[in-house]
């Protein structure tokens, strides 16, 4: 019956359907409470190692009951008590009754919530950057492998110069390393909110230590050593300022934005079927077409991603009304934005080391898209060979421009192939050049410096950024699809 019960109310898909087991836990229940204990535990040590009046054996129990929390029991508190922190203060202090006196001595109620907050964004960051960092590993060898093969570039969506695969796939790296140093400096820039009482001033604990200003920084320091932070913010209020989140979240919203930016790409390049994302053998494309291959993982990253983007604006919108010291109406707002904002940045990258690892290149498909364009591109190194022949290059234009157009009709009125290279062959003007043509219709001649760019690319940008993931590097993906 208990089980049947979960399909009669709403699961949030991030959890149900797509993210990973370590990103919901780092979001659980389990994971925010069992924390909360930690922090009072870190609490009474230090209060104790600094002079207070608290046994070992207070501690003690606490410790011996971290983990064993009776959620039916808190659950009945805070329906009574109305308010989370003091239900788990009173359950905890149930179990632990000769440390029930001193359990969040001093404290008020952000000492748990904010800290915890804290914790969990780092857990969160320390998540995601090696996922992150396995995207762009397996981008970067694919971006080697197929660094020398010509394509059409593309600008507003029409044939242009031609690059590489690999230069391309350089684009969508030089995005996601961008990602990984801004994820980092989130990560990093995190500090601890530390012990700093109802309004921030750490009145309540200059009290306990009677007007001791060196006790109460003391302490301060010592948990957010505990905690394993470097540092915790000088000055707060009631909570840690809110831009922290906005600055976390931000950096999650841009990773967004380069992820739909690339899957698009996919996207557009499986419609010229010149890439594919995997597809396994018995999956169906479509209920109604079965020749279809739909890239459905880069469709699911785009509408993900779009979602990652539109949180951004409730981290900014809850910084700006934040009244004074503290206002209560970020704490809803906050229980959804930033969970989701990690658990669908998780569901993206993992999904996008899916496509990473197996994206299918069709070099013959791609080199059809170059022959039915280069003839238009290689007009410039026509001419230019016609005059070095010692023609005038008026006259070549000319003779070029007019075939071009009869060839451009053929192609867009008539629906035939390009057929300017024909027509230059027959024409007794070119006849100085025509030993020459096949190589200045040479598509490797038209890439530029796209090789050489993404092995300097690579090699200065991409595999330094790399280097301190190595050790988590061969993690698998299972996906669900």
């Amino acid at each position: 019956m208990e089980a049947a019960d979960e399909f009669m109310k709403y699961r949030s898909p991030l959890v149900s359907r797509y993210a990973s087991k370590e990103m919901a836990y780092n979001f659980s229940d389990r994971k925010k409470f069992s924390t909360w204990r930690k922090l009072w535990i870190y609490l009474a040590k230090a209060e104790k190692a600094l002079g207070l009046p608290i046994m070992d054996a207070q501690i003690q129990e606490m410790e011996s009951h971290e983990r064993d929390i009776d959620f039916a029991m808190a659950a009945e508190e805070e329906r009574k008590l109305r308010h989370d922190v003091m239900a788990h203060v009173h359950t905890f202090a149930h179990y632990c009754p000769t440390a029930a006196p001193i359990i969040h001595l001093g404290a008020t109620s952000c000492y748990v919530g904010d800290n915890t907050d804290l914790i969990v964004l780092r857990d969160g960051f320390d998540i995601l950057l090696p996922k992150l960092a396995r995207v762009i590993d397996r981008l970067t060898n694919f971006a080697e492998k197929y660094a020398d093969l010509p394509t059409l570039g593309f600008t507003h969506y029409q044939p242009a110069q031609l690059t590489t695969v690999g230069k391309r796939a350089c684009l969508w790296l030089q995005d996601l390393t961008m990602d990984m140093r801004n994820l980092q400096r989130a990560r990093d820039d995190l500090r601890f909110r530390g012990v700093k009482g109802t309004t921030g001033t750490q009145a309540s604990f200059l009290q306990l230590f009677q007007g001791d200003h060196d006790k109460v920084e003391e302490l301060d320091r010592m948990v957010t050593e505990m905690a394993s932070f470097k540092k915790a913010y000088l000055v707060t209020g009631q909570t840690y300022s809110r831009k922290v989140d906005v600055d976390c979240l931000s950096s999650l919203a841009s990773l967004g934005a380069t992820v739909h930016k690339m899957c698009t790409d996919i996207r557009l390049l499986a419609n010229l079927k010149e890439i594919e994302e995997p597809f396994e053998k018995e999956q169906i494309g479509s209920s109604a077409m079965p020749y279809k291959r739909n890239p459905m993982r880069a469709e699911r990253c785009c509408s993900l991603a779009r979602h990652l983007v539109a949180l951004m604006a409730d981290p900014l919108q809850t910084a700006s009304v934040q009244w004074l010291e503290r206002t209560l109406d970020d704490s809803a707002n906050r229980r959804i934005s930033l969970p989701e904002s990690f658990l669908t940045a998780d569901i993206i990258l993992s999904t996008l080391q899916n496509i990473t690892e197996g994206l299918v290149v069709y070099p013959k498909v791609i080199e059809r898209h170059i022959r039915h364009e280069l003839p238009f591109m290689a007009t410039e190194n026509i001419i230019m060979a016609m005059v070095k022949a010692g023609g005038n290059r008026q006259d070549c234009h000319e003779k070029i421009r007019v075939l071009s157009q009869e060839a451009a009709a053929v192609v867009k009125q008539e629906g035939g192939d390009n057929d300017l290279l024909a027509r230059v062959q027959k024409d007794p003007y070119f006849a100085p050049i025509l030993g020459q043509l096949d190589a200045l219709l040479d598509p490797k001649t038209f890439i530029g410096r796209a090789p050489q760019q993404v092995a300097r690319f690579l090699s200065e940008e991409v595999r330094p950024l790399l280097e301190p993931y190595k050790a988590k590097m061969d993690v698998k993906i299972e996906l669900e699809l």
